[in-house]
């Protein structure tokens, strides 16, 4: 990192403590020296944070010119911790501890600390003070934003996760202090449910250093654009209407660069924007044919950008340029129609994967492949190559994906349908969705499947033992099965404390043990990786034991010694034992 006055500093963490060479050939500098497995953590963030809160594996910010670091320290001595083993190959498996702050239970706590890098051996680290209006209570830090050497920006967040606090801090020479006075604190604060979209998002300050750009709910509910300069209660909207601004990717001297979903209504469209004067549409008409979901990358100054486009061929691969031996290689290969529309109940949108030479007189079994967790989107124009497109391909199955309330860029009032009630109108609008498939006429009614890993999977796993009887059989990938065994941040931020008198019950109404004596009449397969540090095997464990008590027979699969994600050769064998076992389910051959 070169700074102002030409040097070169390298920083990184070791051993959760944080360490600063201002030369290539000079020892480091031991910045913090508290840092301790699995409690005191510097400079990077402990599991909750980098799962649920930061989405990074660090906790450090260099400041414009490199003459500052600023880092988080995470406290977790006091949090209760998880524990499963790692078998190997060993004769005795090892056991993972890890701090893992599950629903209800106590947080780690965080202090924001900067750090002089000239005189680094002269000052320690100086705190960042919180707000008292944040401080008062638990609490969380959500991000930083360097303004300039002189000035930061810290946004923080009350455990009940609709109150945040942005806070712009000055340094002070005379004091060598940072000071975050009250009238340079911006409050951003939900009445419907939590605040931002999956996260708070990120002040774009402007050049003077003091205004920002800031995207949250206008007062139609609807995520857009502000300009704040001043108080919030004062921001001007820059955006507006029955769409959502989803990302500010660069604010220059006379343009803001965005993407939005804003072109032709469609939730699963994005394509980027910019707004000087007037708003102009960067994409909407570019290969209109080909691409309708972009994203862009800028150069450092802003004086170019590049569009990535990840767009939807609804036709398949139709398009191949300047290459008569791939085009003519590829003739064989025939993939699914994809169709993107609303369906005439709750104005929930879907994507269908139809098989090739599809003949609406005809009847095709049918699956659902459902995630539908908070702010998530299944529906969008992208193209991919996956398991569905194989099954609908090959197999012949149409393949339909749903998004449901609580899905995300179509206002607050879908968004905040869910807040503390997980598990209720996700499973109800996949249910109402599929009845709306079978009036379409071309769906075997009696060969309708549902299936979906981690949130996916709880949703599957409620929508069987609902006893809607339409559904025939489902897999349930690494599913939640009971929100008290989930992480704190995430749980909380969309269902309240478990202690609060009327969440409690919704608590454990909503557990998918709850319903085991409905499974008699579906086929279930429950599958896990038994060394999930993230939902833990704990909660498959817990579904197995519920449905022997209430004695259904279900199949299920562990994965030994694999993650949430359960990669590499295991995933070849969870697929090809999800399809074996769909094919069964639909009485397809071999």
């Amino acid at each position: 990192m070169d700074n102002l006055l030409g040097k070169f500093f390298h920083v990184y963490v070791y051993q959760n403590n944080i360490y600063l060479k201002q030369s290539p050939r000079e020892a480091p500098i031991k910045i913090t020296s508290d840092g301790k497995q699995n409690e005191i953590f510097n400079g990077i963030p402990d599991w909750v944070y980098e799962e649920e809160m930061l989405a990074t594996k660090y906790a450090l910010w260099w400041s414009p010119s490199g003459k500052y670091l600023a880092y988080v320290q995470f406290n977790d001595s006091d949090i209760p911790v998880i524990e499963y083993s790692y078998f190997g190959e060993d004769q005795y498996p090892r056991k993972i501890i890890i701090p893992y702050p599950k629903a209800g239970a106590k947080n780690p706590t965080v202090k924001v600390f900067i750090v002089d890098t000239i005189n680094a051996g002269v000052f320690g680290p100086k705190e960042v003070p919180v707000p008292a209006v944040i401080a008062s209570s638990d609490h969380y830090f959500t991000w930083l934003t360097w303004v300039t050497d002189s000035r930061i920006c810290v946004q923080w967040l009350k455990r009940i996760q609709n109150f945040s606090v942005l806070a712009i801090c000055d340094f002070k020479e005379n004091s060598n202090t940072w000071d975050c006075p009250e009238n340079q604190q911006h409050i951003e604060e939900s009445q419907t449910g939590w605040a931002g979209g999956f996260f708070v998002s990120t002040p774009y300050f402007t050049s003077d250093s003091s205004s920002y750009y800031k995207i949250f709910s206008d007062k139609n509910g609807y995520k857009h654009i502000h300009y704040i300069n001043g108080s919030v209660e004062n921001a001007i909207q820059i955006t507006s209407g029955e769409w959502e601004a989803i990302y500010i990717f660069r604010v220059t001297n006379d343009a803001i660069f965005y993407s939005s979903n804003e072109f032709e209504g469609y939730p699963g469209r994005r394509n980027i924007y910019n707004k000087p004067i007037r708003k102009q549409c960067i994409t909407c008409n570019l290969r209109k044919e080909r691409c309708q979901y972009y994203t862009a990358r800028f150069s450092e100054r802003s004086k170019y950008y590049a569009l990535i486009c990840y767009g939807m061929y609804s036709m398949g691969l139709r398009v191949l340029e300047d290459n008569w031996e791939l085009q003519t290689a590829l003739q064989e290969i025939k993939l699914p129609k994809e169709e993107i529309n609303k369906l005439e109940v709750d104005d929930l949108w879907y994507k269908m994967l139809l098989p090739p030479q599809f003949d609406r007189s005809k009847k095709y079994p049918l699956l659902i492949q459902v995630y539908g967790g908070p702010c998530s989107q299944n529906v969008k124009e992208t193209f991919s190559i996956s398991w569905i497109t194989y099954l609908a391909s090959k197999e012949g199955i149409i393949v339909a994906l749903v998004d449901g309330r609580g899905t995300a860029y179509q206002g607050d009032k879908i968004l905040h349908a869910v807040y503390r009630r997980l598990g209720v109108y996700e499973v109800e609008d996949q249910i109402s969705a599929v009845k709306k498939f079978i009036e379409m006429g071309f769906i075997d009614e009696k060969r309708i499947a549902i299936w979906g890993w981690s949130y996916g999977g709880y949703v599957t796993s409620l929508a069987l033992g609902s006893g809607s009887g339409v559904f025939k059989c489902g897999m349930a990938v690494a599913p939640v099965s009971s929100w008290e065994y989930y992480a704190s941040i995430y749980t909380e931020r969309f269902m309240g404390l478990p202690v609060e008198s009327d969440n409690l019950e919704h608590y454990k109404n909503s557990t998918v043990m709850a319903r085991a004596k409905n499974f008699q009449n579906v086929e279930y397969l429950l599958i896990h990786g038994t060394a999930d540090d993230n939902v833990h095997f704990q909660n498959s464990a817990q579904i197995a034991k519920a449905l022997v008590n209430a004695q259904v027979d279900f199949q299920a699969m562990w994965y030994t010694d694999q993650n949430h994600g359960i990669p590499g050769l295991s995933s070849k064998h969870l697929y090809t034992h999800m399809t074996h076992f769909l094919k069964q389910c639909f009485s397809l051959s071999e």
